[in-house]
């Protein structure tokens, strides 16, 4: 079982949603500047208080928070 110390969740701050370290800076919000600046260097640069260690804990806290199903896809094969 993962320990996630960083990641907080607060009934009176952002809604409850599950925030890196008690800041106003969601899981959720990690994972998307995660995908806008996959430059870890210039992540840094426009968020300076995440830390390494936040960001990993984000990726294992959203992969845990999924669960494991079966999607069934229906391919078209083009006449």
């Amino acid at each position: 079982m993962t320990k996630f110390d960083r990641i907080t969740a607060n009934p009176k701050r952002m809604n409850g949603q599950p925030c890196i370290r008690d800041l106003r800076l969601t899981v959720r919000r990690v994972l998307e500047v995660l995908a806008l600046y996959p430059d870890r260097a210039e992540l840094q640069q426009e968020y300076p208080e995440l830390e390494e260690e936040d960001i990993q804990q984000a990726l294992a806290f959203a992969a845990a928070s999924l669960e494991d199903q079966i999607v069934e896809f229906i391919y078209e094969i083009a006449a």
